[in-house]
């Protein structure tokens, strides 16, 4: 039964009417490439919008195209987030079966609407959503897994999460009951861990590495939630800390030594190996998934070749640096003397200051990019502890820059190596990666045009955005000279070893230690920050794709911009802008919506960007 808006003229479903999940107006901006630009008509290239107090008429008219589904998308966000809050026990039947509940309503209601009645912003965030959801299916199937695979090693977790499922539920409690629950898993436990120590992992000859390193992080988890629990009853019920203390402290010690024994059995760094880093190797079949949510056709061997092929690229640059340094052919000596030109201790923030202001001064002459002056204005910078660079040894960004670099109290190798891989040479791309028009300036817009997609946010629109702009002034001059140029190649091969080591270990054909010796000996990383590096890559806070992103992102946008702006269709303004106002999605949607692509309900990825990518352009090319 379908009804039509008499305010928009288009048909909608009559349940989404009834429900109010979608399509209703909304203030927001979108951006949709126009034909044809009719003189005086303003699009988002110009700046008006970006004054301290834009032109309300700008806004208007930006504005006009707002997605029919953004309300859709805001409600999905919001109801999904409530979810998570109020089941709060990873791994629990009762979760999985409940986010699949939510998941499947969601893709039902999807397939209600008219596709084809949604504006092209609407239709753009429907296959966006679908999109999501299908992942999230697929996520929840590999969970479910998972939990099969560890059961052996975790029999008892089901009885434990039931205390906290029953206090979810708002039932009272009773104090004796929970008190023989925790006592019988204490002896479950005991026994396991007797086990485990006297065989070995003979004791459970099906458990893998990786099923022990996931039941390891799921006791974590259940220890997380066994306080939450216990806290919420101890001394405010006297029955139950009469009945409960006892046990549920013998519990708590019992499932520390059983996770040392996991660890002890299974999660051994490899003989030989300095650097202790446990990771999940996901396989090729989680990888092909995750590669099919981020829109990426491409197989993991293939992108690996075009890593390689870009590590080629880099070290024929380099060597051409090398010369004209005086170093012949061994560009390794040329970068140890580039790394040796760091400023001293407290010389970091000038070196900031005067890179971000370069940077900005370079995109403006040519007028590559609106930069609203508020941007500039409210950037910060602050120091990164001591504690933090021995994961992050290098800067993070955003509207506050956040500056590696050593402090009084490391020691002296450490400072050296700090100093050495943050010298002003290298922070020729870092500073306006993160910065202006990196980071900083994704941010600042993507909170003010098109911000409910950010739930489709991925790293290839993240971070390769800001790997984008290392490709593109690199090609437009902005390096000085060799030193430079050695400065931004080398994390020109940083991002192409990242999906060399971050594919080869999740095909678990690469060792976090081997990683670390590509860092060190392909890229010229000095040992401790390849180190920090690698145990950042898999402590657990990445998607397994997230060190990918940066270099495919970054070929994808500027094969986007070769598309676009070199055969004339749209002008270098017009397109960043246009990508930056569209908000956070995968990039194949952003070339579908600035292209006009026909798109449809079911619409799959299919772009093979590759052979517009940088390593691919002829030498003949200014590079």
């Amino acid at each position: 039964m379908m009804r039509r808006n008499a305010h928009r003229g288009r048909p909608l479903a009559m349940a989404a009417i009834v429900t109010g999940l979608l399509t209703v107006p909304a203030a927001a901006a979108a951006y949709q490439a126009p034909a044809t630009k009719a003189a005086g008509a303003r699009v988002p290239g110009d700046a008006a919008w970006a004054a301290d107090a834009p032109s309300l008429t700008s806004l208007v008219e930006i504005g006009r195209e707002v997605s029919d589904l953004r309300l859709a998308v805001e409600r999905y966000d919001a109801d999904g987030d409530a979810l998570r809050r109020r089941y709060d026990f990873p791994y629990s039947p009762v979760l999985l079966e409940r986010q699949r509940e939510f998941q499947e309503s969601w893709l039902r209601r999807l397939e209600e609407l008219d596709f084809d009645a949604l504006n092209r912003e609407g239709q753009v965030d429907y296959v966006l959503l679908r999109h999501r959801i299908e992942f999230e299916l697929e996520m929840l199937r590999e969970r479910e897994r998972h939990l099969e695979e560890m059961a052996p090693l975790v029999p008892f977790a089901r009885s434990l999460q039931q205390l906290q499922e029953r206090r979810r539920e708002r039932q009272d409690v009773d104090a004796r009951a929970a008190a023989q629950t925790l006592a019988d898993a204490n002896d479950e436990v005991r026994r396991l861990t007797v086990a485990l120590r006297r065989e070995g992992a003979g004791a459970f000859p099906a458990i893998s590495r990786v099923t022990a390193s996931r039941a390891n992080d799921l006791l974590g988890s259940l220890l997380r939630t066994l306080d939450s629990w216990y806290t919420f009853y101890y001394g405010y019920d006297p029955l139950f800390t009469w009945w409960a203390e006892a046990p549920y402290e013998a519990l708590v010690e019992s499932l520390e030594a059983y996770r040392g024994a996991i660890r002890e059995t299974w999660l051994r760094p490899p003989e030989g190996a300095t650097l202790e880093v446990i990771g999940e190797p996901i396989g090729v079949e989680g990888l092909r998934a995750h590669l099919a949510h981020e829109m990426i056709p491409y197989t993991p061997e293939e992108l690996i070749e075009i890593a390689e092929a870009e590590f080629e690229w880099c070290e024929a640059e380099l060597v051409k640096a090398a010369r004209e340094m005086g170093y012949g052919d061994d560009w390794r000596a040329a970068m140890e003397a580039v790394k040796d030109r760091a400023v001293p201790p407290g010389g970091k923030p000038a070196v900031v200051r005067e890179l971000e202001a370069q940077s900005v001064a370079f995109v403006q002459e040519r007028d590559a990019i609106t930069i609203p002056p508020l941007a500039r204005e409210i950037w910060r910078m602050e120091m990164m502890s001591p504690e933090r660079q021995l994961v992050n040894p290098f800067f993070l960004g955003g509207e506050v820059i956040r500056i590696s670099y050593p402090t009084n109290g490391m020691a002296h190798d450490d400072k050296l190596m700090s100093m050495r891989g943050n010298n002003p040479h290298f922070n020729r791309a870092t500073v306006h990666h993160e910065l202006i028009p990196g980071h900083h300036l994704q941010g600042f817009m993507t909170r003010r045009f098109n911000a409910h997609r950010s739930i489709f946010n991925t790293p290839f629109w993240g971070e390769g955005w800001s790997l984008y702009w290392e490709l593109l002034l690199w090609d437009q001059g902005f390096p000085r000279g060799p030193e430079d140029r050695i400065g931004m190649l080398f994390w020109r091969m940083h991002r192409a070893a990242r999906i060399i080591f971050s594919l080869g270990f999740h095909l678990e054909r690469m060792t976090p230690q081997e990683a670390v010796d590509l860092l060190v000996e392909r890229v010229g990383h000095e040992r401790a920050n390849a180190e920090a590096e690698v145990r950042r890559s898999f402590n657990g806070s990445y998607s397994p794709l997230y060190q990918v992103g940066y270099m495919i992102g970054g070929m994808q946008f500027y094969a986007l911009r070769r598309e676009l702006v070199d055969s004339g269709r749209m002008t270098e303004r017009e397109f960043h802008d246009a990508i930056l106002m569209g908000g956070r999605m995968p990039v194949e949607m952003v070339r579908a919506r600035l292209t006009g692509a026909p798109l449809t309900p079911d619409y799959t990825t299919r772009w093979r960007f590759a052979d517009n990518a940088p390593a691919r352009v002829s030498d003949g090319d200014d590079r």
